[in-house]
């Protein structure tokens, strides 16, 4: 399977992105455009999509974690949708599952975000 990011944009801020294939140290740099592409873009709450990733390493970690350091200071967020208890298991290991709201679905994801998002603006 050949690595792809697919981006979304919900409105409001919202947007996800699909990771499909090995997310590792060769195709982090184009995860990374993608979120910072999203930011760009004016998005201060990401979702990103895990259902389709084979494979995770430190590096895409590493990504992530940039992504939440770039959106944290303007009150945007990461969230995570994946379903795979070894991917899911690699947040738990590493405690990241802290740091990201962790959900089964996408559209649980972006609920989550759009309501987070409501609640940061009051």
């Amino acid at each position: 399977m050949e690595f792809q990011v697919v981006t979304a944009e919900f409105g409001d801020g919202v947007a996800a992105a699909s990771v499909i294939g090995e997310a590792d140290l060769y195709t982090a740099p184009e995860l990374k455009q993608a979120l910072n592409g999203l930011v760009d873009g004016g998005a201060h709450s990401i979702l990103v999509d895990l259902s389709r990733t084979t494979f995770l390493d430190s590096t895409t970690l590493g990504v992530l974690m940039g992504a939440v350091r770039k959106l944290r200071p303007r009150g945007g967020q990461v969230a995570i949708s994946c379903s795979d208890p070894n991917i899911r298991k690699i947040f738990e290991i590493t405690l990241l599952d802290r740091i990201f709201a962790i959900f089964d679905s996408n559209e649980a994801g972006i609920s989550y975000l759009r309501e987070t998002a409501d609640e940061a603006v009051r």
